[in-house]
This record gives C-alpha cells, structure tokens and sequence, in this order.
C-alpha cells in the first residue's frame, strides 16, 4: 500500500479503516472483494473477519455483478460516510494549511 492517508494517520490503520479510506480515494468505481483485498493490503482472512461490520454499517453498496462476482461502491447515501469525507476533507484543509504556514529552508 502507498504511504498512509492523512485519514489512517489520524484515526490509525486498521483494516476497517483502509477499506472505507480506500473507497474514499475512490468514490466513483465500484471493486470486487478480490480487488479490495488487493488494493487495500488486507490479508484475505483479515478481510472476511470485518467485511460483515462494514456491510452492516452501510458504508457500502453493492452495485452490479460482474462474471460471478459482486462489485462494491461507496453508498453515498450513508450518514456515516458523510462524516469521514468531512472529516478527511477537514484534514486535508489542516494539512494544507499548515504545509502553507511552514518556512521553505534556505538553500
């Protein structure tokens, strides 16, 4: 997986979270479990021990199938879901303008 989300730095990198930041960063695909487990770096045991609860929670929907597999997206209807793009949207401001408010070092 490439360097953490602000998201995961902040709230910590659990396999629950790296599926959902994964979706964020990605809001208009839909994926296979297979494809989730691959981008996320989530072992396959891991995987299946907390996709339940995220399908529980609703920050998913699924969306068509493709072959034999089912295909994922996020549910932009999710109350839940409205609060972690706020907040890593709020995250990504603070980010910012703290990168601004830092002095570039003389050379």
């Amino acid at each position: 997986m490439k360097d953490q989300s602000l998201l995961l730095q902040y709230m910590g990198d659990t396999p629950k979270l790296r599926i959902i930041d994964f979706f964020l960063d990605n809001r208009e695909s839909d994926y296979s479990k297979k494809e989730i487990i691959e981008q996320t770096g989530i072992s396959k045991t891991t995987f299946y021990k907390v996709w339940d609860g995220i399908l529980e929670f609703e920050f998913l929907k699924t969306t068509r199938k493709y072959g034999k597999a089912q295909l994922y997206a996020l549910n932009p209807n999710s109350a839940l879901i409205q609060k972690f793009k706020d907040l890593d949207n709020e995250l990504g401001k603070h980010a910012m303008k703290k990168a601004i408010e830092e002095p570039i070092p003389a050379q």
